[in-house]
């Protein structure tokens, strides 16, 4: 009994090996003109200047790289710059973002915790670095690209998303986030010509499927996939992981790396994309 049922399993899987794959999707104007590794200045560059600050997408975008950055929304409806739903773990203030207006935010010092070499010396306090809107980013790092992330889910930020992005018209400059799959449908829907990458259970669907060789019966829908190399003991990036990604035309980005020597393995491997708190760190290597 036992062995007809595991031959039928065995036999089931073979012919779903040889399956062609569901979809593969084009290459999206977003990567046009794009070689090697891209360099993408997670946080903004938040190992240089203050996270998800004005002054660090500024630098990041002086070294070419590509923006990452996070989004929320004030209380009055403005587009907030920022990682956390607090303001908190950076400022010199407290409290959730969505419940304080634009003028609130701005009062507050957005580098009055930035300590990168931890030495309490707090050398970004008190010399004016706000918490920035989408639009004083975007004005302030002419063609730059960016990977930007939905972190507001509740009220929904997609569309006003979408549609700033196409008043600025960098809807081909620019890659949506989100680790949710309702916020990432919902700007599907409003901004179909803008590239995403995939949520997080999009991402762990397709990883989990590779594992087992089948990850070409997963339908995609993002142009890129933004992965650690090991998660929950299970190491994600192998050589089999990118060949079956880009073929089904995603892109693969690697996060958080900051180590020099991992960036270096890393590009050998050929990923399309390091996600780095030090940008100027990857780009001396390239």
């Amino acid at each position: 009994m036992w062995k007809k049922i595991s031959a039928l399993v065995i036999v089931t899987l073979v012919l779903l090996y040889f399956i062609p794959p569901v979809n593969k999707l084009d290459t999206h104007p977003f990567y046009a003109d794009t070689s090697g590794t891209a360099v993408i200045a997670h946080g903004s560059g938040q190992g240089l200047r203050p996270n998800n600050t004005l002054e660090a997408a500024q630098l990041s975008n002086q070294l070419g790289a590509v923006i990452e950055l996070d989004l929320h929304s004030s209380k009055d409806g403005h587009l907030i710059v920022r990682h956390d739903a607090t303001v908190d773990a950076t400022t010199n203030g407290s409290g959730l973002l969505k419940e304080k207006t634009l003028s609130e935010l701005k009062e507050l010092d957005a580098g009055f915790r930035h300590d990168p070499d931890g030495n309490e010396k707090y050398s970004f306090r008190g010399i004016g670095i706000q918490i920035p809107t989408l639009q004083e980013v975007i004005e302030g790092t002419p063609r730059g690209r960016y990977v930007m992330e939905l972190k507001q889910v509740e009220p929904d930020i997609s569309v006003q998303l979408c549609q700033q992005l196409r008043d600025n018209k960098i809807e081909q400059s620019t890659i949506v986030a989100s680790f949710k799959d309702e916020a990432l449908e919902k700007f599907r829907t409003a901004c179909p010509e803008v590239a995403t990458s995939m949520s997080s259970n999009e991402a762990r669907t397709f990883i989990l499927m590779q594992k087992i060789g089948l990850s070409h019966l997963v339908p995609v829908k993002a142009n890129a996939m933004q992965v650690p190399p090991q998660n929950s003991g299970i190491t994600v990036l192998t050589d089999s992981f990118l060949q079956d990604a880009k073929a089904r035309g995603l892109k693969v980005d690697v996060w958080t790396i900051n180590d020099k020597d991992q960036m270096a393995q890393l590009i050998d491997m050929g990923v399309d994309g390091i996600i780095t708190d030090y940008p100027n760190r990857l780009k001396e290597l390239l």
